[in-house]
């Protein structure tokens, strides 16, 4: 964390619209993972309107290439398409990162499960881990080269303020060992988001990508709550009535994101955790709100780093 926080002009209620008003993508390329629905959705549409050509990653590929047509601007240079991506299988993700072609100006690591239940990879991994942290830990390594091409790019890691709850338990991180929790589960992953952005930050300053994380905010009317049900079964930090996170709908949740994969305001930024449009400051007890001091440790963000790497490297990914 750095002691001078950025700012900007725009706060908690600003869209997604407003953060891209007068920006052209035009010549840029973009991902957005879990762009089907909610904030990647709308990341995706509004990259696509400022002229970006976007590509979806879906675990439906009939599903993503229906919104690619809805969504893709009407005129204009900016294009949307569809890929097959599930987070969860290597093997999958290995595919998406072989058939990718050119520079890669843009990265949304969108996509995202929320307090599931008790589920694992076929490698026994526990399954928010794998696919919140792991699956997009292995896609952005496997586009380094992509990336670096694009000379500035920009590499967006999509947190919830669920991070202050729990790091990462190093020894534990699937749950073999402790008692599964969903929220703990949930916590660790998105707690792994930040770590990402931290370390990815650091390593790659020298070929101008710029990394960085966020809470979108409390959304309302997405899919990641399908396996919350009725809200007061998520716990009481969540709670509906608490000040302390935005509640925001889709067009105001994804404004962040776009901020972070397009604005000049944060050019060169990088390393850092936002919420609201801005950077946030540490995290205070008892406040649904800043960066807990684990999510920022560069002795963890190395470590995970390592450990994500030697998890990955199990793995077989030949077809």
């Amino acid at each position: 964390m750095t002691d001078n926080l950025l700012t900007t002009p725009f706060g908690a209620r600003t869209t997604a619209a407003e953060v891209l008003a007068d920006i052209d993508l035009s010549g840029r390329r973009a991902i957005v993972t879990g762009g089907a629905s909610g904030i990647g959705r709308e990341t995706a549409r509004l990259l696509a309107a400022a002229g970006a050509e976007v590509t979806i990653g879906v675990r439906d590929l009939a599903t993503g290439v229906q919104v690619a047509e809805e969504i893709a601007p009407a005129n204009g240079p900016g294009t949307v398409d569809a890929a097959p991506l599930d987070l969860a299988d290597q093997k999958s993700v290995h595919a998406f990162v072989a058939a990718w072609r050119g520079p890669l100006h843009i990265l949304v690591l969108n996509a995202g499960v929320m307090a599931s239940p008790l589920e694992r990879t076929k490698e026994g991994w526990e399954m928010q881990f794998a696919t919140n942290h792991l699956g997009h830990f292995a896609l952005a390594t496997g586009l380094h080269s992509a990336l670096a091409a694009a000379h500035g790019a920009r590499v967006v890691a999509v947190s919830s303020v669920g991070h202050v709850n729990g790091g990462v338990v190093f020894d534990d991180t699937n749950f073999e060992q402790r008692p599964y929790d969903p929220w703990a589960a949930y916590s660790q992953s998105k707690t792994a988001n930040v770590l990402f952005a931290v370390e990815a930050g650091r390593r790659w300053a020298s070929d101008l990508i710029a990394v960085n994380a966020l809470n979108p905010g409390r959304i309302t009317s997405t899919r990641l709550g399908r396996h919350i049900g009725d809200i007061s079964n998520s716990p009481a930090s969540f709670d509906p009535t608490s000040t302390d996170v935005s509640w925001k709908n889709i067009e105001q949740g994804a404004a962040t994101s776009v901020l972070l994969a397009a604005s000049p305001l944060v050019e060169g930024v990088t390393g850092r955790y936002f919420e609201d449009c801005n950077e946030a400051g540490p995290h205070r007890p008892g406040v649904r709100r800043g960066v807990a001091a684990h999510a920022v440790d560069l002795h963890n963000a190395a470590r995970l780093w390592q450990v994500s790497l030697d998890m990955l490297a199990t793995v077989s990914t030949a077809a």
